[in-house]
């Protein structure tokens, strides 16, 4: 595919004109049916906050060319960069190229070098091409071809004035991903890209998500800088502090010291930490072993990877006598620590109990997870966990 011009990486860009927002548009009336879950745009997104970007929208478009324009022009008043997704096949519902067009006041125009690039492509596997692919060789002027090595749809560089910049990708994963990491990334840093920007992300286990909002304050949820906001993952409640622009690692700072005190009794790891790294902490040379009643062996699942996990044993529904179990987890070969839980459905509810033999005491803990089943299990799993990182603070 033809290339216009070379591209220069920089490392870090602060320049007053860098994009520093950004809004995210996914076209396919498969996404807004629900026939097809939108996995670009969280990749997107997550790239572009990395690299102090504020993503200020993520909207999904059915393939209408109303709807399409509209939310292209309605960006342009909002943002410095517009990236899309889908609607660049060569099928009338491929509605993006027009969109963008529309939005710009232009009009597309097959680009000769674009046509034989696509010509030769269907030439060298004995294909026929349809004139419906034309299109899929259309630019607008100031526009630039992005090389689309997995598939017959390029994708666009668009800067209609010197603020904004336009960027469409194809849909599928496959051929957006490599378009994102190997085409356009590079031009957006070398354009200018981001803002300072920093984060801090503590990591809670043993209180909920509505729990920690109050204690938090709504004034502080509110504010606009830092932001603070709450998450609840699949595996913690992450409180998440961020600031963009200059002094933003000290706005960051001042926060996060303010509430970290205030969670500290739930506080088990910080930024991308998970469990095997919070325990591992605190087990420090020790090794552990493990048994599970009840659980579908969701604990081992969850500390499978862990070096220090001696062995991990899951035994058939019935009566056990807990305490025995994790004395008997501790004497397997090379365990120091041994570890029982047990998990029983109650009344939509999973009741949890975990026995730890540490030292020459054996503690029992009792805890309700929230509701039962396969997350029942999955969060004895995480209580289990929860009770050990305790247990180990000791």
């Amino acid at each position: 595919m033809p290339r216009l011009g070379g591209v220069t990486t920089l490392d870090t860009v602060t320049t007053p004109s860098s994009l520093r927002r950004a809004e995210i548009l996914a076209v396919g009336t498969e996404l807004t049916t629900g026939s097809t879950r939108d996995t670009n745009s969280g990749d997107l997104a997550a790239g572009l906050m990395e690299r102090g970007v504020e993503v200020g929208r993520i909207t999904a478009l059915p393939d209408r060319l109303d709807a399409v324009s509209e939310a292209f022009e309605a960006a342009l008043g909002r943002t410095d960069l517009i990236i899309s997704t889908g609607g660049l096949g060569p099928t009338p519902d491929d509605l993006t190229r027009e969109a963008i067009a529309a939005a710009c006041g232009a009009d597309p125009a097959v680009d000769p070098a674009l046509e034989h690039w696509l010509r030769d492509l269907f030439e060298r596997r004995g294909l026929p091409m349809a004139e419906a692919n034309l299109k899929q060789a259309w630019l607008i002027p100031g526009a630039e071809a992005l090389p689309n090595t997995q598939g017959t749809a390029p994708g666009w560089w668009v800067e209609p004035d010197g603020a904004h910049v336009i960027v469409a990708l194809p849909g599928p994963p496959r051929e957006m991903s490599p378009m994102w990491h190997r085409e356009v990334l590079p031009r957006l840093l070398a354009r200018g890209l981001g803002q300072h920007s920093a984060a801090e992300t503590l990591r809670l286990t043993g209180i909920g998500e509505s729990a920690l909002a109050d204690l938090i304050g709504e004034t502080i949820l509110r504010a606009a800088d830092p932001q603070v906001a709450t998450y609840a993952r699949a595996d913690a409640i992450d409180l998440r502090i961020s600031a963009f622009g200059a002094g933003a690692g000290e706005r960051v700072a001042a926060m996060t010291a303010l509430l970290a005190p205030k969670v500290e009794r739930w506080l088990f790891a910080r930024g991308e930490e998970t469990w095997l790294d919070a325990l591992g902490h605190r087990l420090a040379a020790r090794t552990l072993a493990t048994v599970e009643i009840g659980t579908a062996g969701q604990l081992a699942f969850l500390l499978g990877p862990a070096p220090w996990l001696a062995r991990a044993e899951v035994l058939p529904d019935g009566r056990y006598d807990l305490r025995h179990e994790a004395r008997r987890a501790r004497g397997a070969p090379s365990a120091q620590i041994g570890l029982a839980v047990r998990a029983l459905e109650r009344h939509g509810d999973t009741a949890v109990s975990v026995a730890i033999a540490l030292g020459d005491r054996v503690t029992l803990e009792r805890r309700t997870a929230f509701l039962a089943g396969d997350e029942g299990r999955r969060r004895a799993g995480l209580l289990a966990c929860s009770a050990l990182w305790r247990r180990l603070e000791d």
